[in-house]
């Protein structure tokens, strides 16, 4: 079977076969949740589709590797956190939550990027930056705790003005009739 190349743009296409395995159509391999792992590791576009029915399960697959690194070594997501997130599904903030963290989120990325970039000159490398972090654990989980704060902060001010903005049109332009007393 030839290996089917990818184009420049392209997304790279893994079908999930009933048996629960997975092929990766560019190297014409059978792939595992580990491979998958590698190629966002690699920041690498793919999609993941039912071989079937073509329906996408990306997601699907994405949740299956978080599941695996949350049930060995360090969890990022603590039991309150998820507890807080599953209160969000169903509510009329669960699309305005999802946006939010994704934002946080690259928020955080951004901010780890610049940086690692700064510390490659001053420090030497990953390496160097590793130990840096290691060594300032506890200075950078104040940064950290002092960003979430301000997205917080931030996060109430834009509520506020959410609020505002609806008492501010409240009954406009569809006011509806007052009702009219019996004596008049």
């Amino acid at each position: 079977m030839a290996t089917r190349t990818k184009r420049a743009g392209e997304e790279r296409l893994i079908k999930k076969y009933p048996n629960r395995r997975l092929y990766d159509t560019q190297t014409s391999t059978y792939v595992t949740l580990v491979d998958i792992k590698g190629l966002v590791m690699a920041n690498e576009a793919f999609k993941v589709v039912d071989a079937k029915t073509e329906d996408d399960l990306t997601r699907n697959i994405l949740m299956q590797i978080i599941l695996e690194e949350e049930a060995c070594g360090s969890p990022v997501f603590s039991s309150q956190m998820l507890s807080q997130i599953i209160r969000f599904y169903g509510n009329s903030m669960q699309g305005l939550m999802g946006n939010y963290l994704e934002k946080t989120m690259q928020s955080f990325v951004d901010i780890h990027g610049t940086l690692h970039d700064q510390s490659k000159g001053v420090t030497g490398g990953a390496d160097a930056w590793a130990q840096a972090m290691n060594m300032q654990n506890p200075m950078m989980q104040g940064l950290m705790g002092n960003y979430m704060e301000q997205s917080k902060d931030l996060f109430m001010k834009m509520q506020e003005q959410m609020q505002s903005s609806q008492s501010m049109f409240k009954g406009f332009p569809f006011t509806p009739p007052t009702p009219k007393k019996e004596n008049d």
